[in-house]
């Protein structure tokens, strides 16, 4: 199980687990972060934070700090070498 920061640019995973607490866990949930849902990184920004997130038919910039709350699941089809792991990290 990889967390959401460490996708790199043009992968996919499958949101299995949003952690956090309290406000912050509410404004994951709200801005569509939820479990069993399909998520794409399309953008790093140049020094690694924020990235750009493409799910449910928009695009989303969440903190580096928010995405390591969010457990994901390589999509299959993904070289999980290359989006097992982001290239800035």
């Amino acid at each position: 199980m990889h967390t959401l920061d460490q996708l790199a640019a043009g992968c996919s995973g499958v949101i299995r687990r949003v952690g956090g607490e309290g406000e912050l866990r509410c404004r994951l949930l709200d801005m569509g972060l939820t479990p069993r849902t399909t998520v794409m990184v399309r953008k790093i920004a140049p020094l690694g934070d924020p990235i750009e997130l493409r799910l449910r038919g928009y695009e989303l910039s969440i903190r580096l700090e928010d995405a390591r709350k969010i457990e994901v699941e390589v999509v299959d089809g993904n070289d999980s070498g290359a989006c097992g792991q982001s290239k800035l990290r």
